[in-house]
């Protein structure tokens, strides 16, 4: 058994690798030619330490999970769906299609146990164009790596919970605050930020398993209290009436369905949480293995009692006229004004915080490793970890887009849109990665995979993949003709990525032919020990 953790944690490569050779007399293990990522596919350790055991990591990728989502995203997707019959169809599918994904991202992340997910998928997969998966990843990161989501959710229901109707500028303005408080908590204090996002952590799962215990209390004893709109003494109506017209009033159209799925998607987020802090945690390919599988069991099973319990407390239309305060009604409905209305709405603020500090922790790791990659502007200073032993400017890189998010836009139409523009490229690279899973599968069988993955399952997550991307310029049965165009965040989209593309033609392409000269990589170690590539201009020789 010793011998198999062993050879767990040795490089994933073939037997001929020189990675593979002994260590020197004097017991240093042989160095990879930096800038070759097959050399530098090693499980690596970074320079804050090994700090992540089996729960901390299982809180990283569950309470990433379990954020806003579930106590927002249901009346959105239900609003869409129509039907309550639908929207549960919604997910149960999208949980098979997560599923599909994560056995992707596990064979990945089992065969390059290394910080940085996504980022180090691609540039080991895709090496050809020079440079252009490593960019498209860092514009990605940089103009879609922001929280902002849970951060208006923690403003809504904190204002909620006091009964205040703010201006719009005093919920932008708590919702920033948050988003400082926590930045400064991990780039200060390491080791409290990890010990509080635990806390949190746990506080949400329990949460969720509170609201279906409250829901199954309902609908077995039907209780007399007033709701919301009730007079008191009155039994309040609760949830559908006999599970009568399930299905009525659905929206079959294909780009409901996609975006709705999208939302779900959104919803499932954090499960591959973990991928983008392996070089912290502590025997990253079994611990990944089991918390990963771990969170989706968890993620699901209470998911679907959550919307369960919502349908049998809430009647169908509050459901669709809630917006993102669904949770809110159902406590409200449950409790009455007081409890319900107060303090455990007061707890879902909590439990969206508790997901802005995993999502941030995880992000700031990601855009820590670009930066190492040298793909950002003053990468030495992103890169390192001084002066308080954190990644003070990956945080930096994650706050201002994430700022910028949620003081733009106006706040009813933020939350949506910002789930449906995450989404969108997301299924972009998820197809990217599902191709050049099967293509490593063929073409490089030399490497060690502690996981495989199923490739049926693969092979239907490809698929559905090019569904998605399609089915946004599908019209909708019946648009908004107050909102935005259906396919707007489709558009958006992909233009970001087609960004990404010029960006880079310009950088490593336009640029060097025009200045006679070629990027070349180098290897540099800053003070802290962090090991950081800089892409030198070397002219070309005449």
């Amino acid at each position: 058994m010793a011998g198999d953790s062993l050879d767990e944690e040795r490089p994933l490569l073939a037997a001929g690798s020189p990675l593979l050779a002994p260590d020197d007399e004097n017991g240093r293990a042989p160095q990879p030619d930096h800038g070759r990522l097959e050399d530098d596919v090693l499980p690596e350790e970074s320079t804050l330490g090994r700090n992540i055991n089996w729960k901390s990591a299982y809180v990283i990728a569950i309470s990433r999970v379990i954020g806003s989502g579930i106590f927002a995203v249901p009346g959105v997707i239900l609003k869409s769906a129509g039907s309550v019959g639908l929207s549960l169809t919604l997910w149960v599918v999208g949980a098979v299609v997560v599923a599909a994904g994560l056995a992707v991202s596990l064979e990945y992340g089992c065969m390059l146990p290394r910080s940085g997910g996504d980022k180090v998928y691609l540039e080991f997969t895709y090496t050809r164009p020079r440079f252009l998966a490593s960019t498209l990843v860092a514009v990605q990161a940089v103009l879609l790596g922001f929280t902002a989501s849970n951060c208006v959710i923690f403003s809504q229901y904190t204002f909620f919970a006091f009964g205040a109707e703010p201006a719009d500028a005093w919920r932008k303005g708590l919702a920033v605050a948050l988003l400082t408080a926590i930045t400064v908590v991990h780039g200060v204090w390491y080791r409290a930020g990890i010990r509080i996002q635990n806390f949190l952590g746990w506080v949400k799962v329990g949460l969720v398993i509170f609201m279906v215990l409250s829901a199954l209390y309902v609908v077995v004893f039907r209780p007399e209290r007033s709701g919301a709109g009730e007079e008191e003494g009155e039994p309040a109506v609760f949830g559908p009436n006999s599970w009568d017209g399930l299905w009525e009033g659905s929206d079959w159209s294909f780009g409901t369905i996609a975006t709705s799925l999208f939302k779900v998607f959104y919803s499932y987020a954090g499960l591959t949480n973990l991928n983008n802090v392996l070089n912290e945690v502590k025997d990253p390919v079994r611990t990944l293995k089991s918390v990963s599988l771990s969170a989706l069991v968890t993620a699901c099973f209470l998911y679907l009692l959550a919307n369960l319990a919502y349908f049998a407390v809430v009647p169908v239309e509050e459901i669709k006229q809630s917006g993102q305060l669904i949770a809110a009604l159902f406590f409200e409905r449950i409790f009455g004004q007081n409890v319900g209305r107060r303090f455990l709405p007061l707890a879902v603020a909590l439990s969206a915080a508790g997901n802005v500090m995993v999502v941030t922790f995880a992000l700031a790791r990601l855009n820590q490793e670009i930066a190492r990659a040298g793909f950002l502007p003053f990468s030495r200073y992103l890169s390192s970890s001084k002066p308080f032993n954190a990644p003070m400017g990956g945080l930096i890189v994650h706050y201002i887009p994430s700022v910028l998010v949620i003081v733009l836009p106006p706040t009813n139409e933020v939350y949506s849109f910002i789930l449906e523009v995450e989404g969108y490229p997301g299924q972009i690279y998820g197809l990217a990665i599902t191709i050049g899973l099967i293509w490593l599968r063929y073409k490089r069988p030399d490497l060690k995979r502690p996981f495989k993955a199923w490739m049926p399952a693969v092979v239907f997550r490809g698929l559905l993949c090019v569904a998605l991307l399609a089915a946004p310029f599908f019209p909708p049965s019946n648009p908004d003709p107050d909102g935005l165009w259906y396919a707007t965040y489709a558009v958006v989209g992909v233009g970001i990525i087609v960004f990404g593309v010029i960006y880079w033609l310009v950088w490593t392409v336009i640029l060097p032919r025009l200045g006679g000269y070629r990027l070349e990589e180098k290897q540099d170690v800053l003070d802290d020990g962090t090991t950081i590539t800089v892409l030198a201009r070397v002219p070309k020789a005449e």
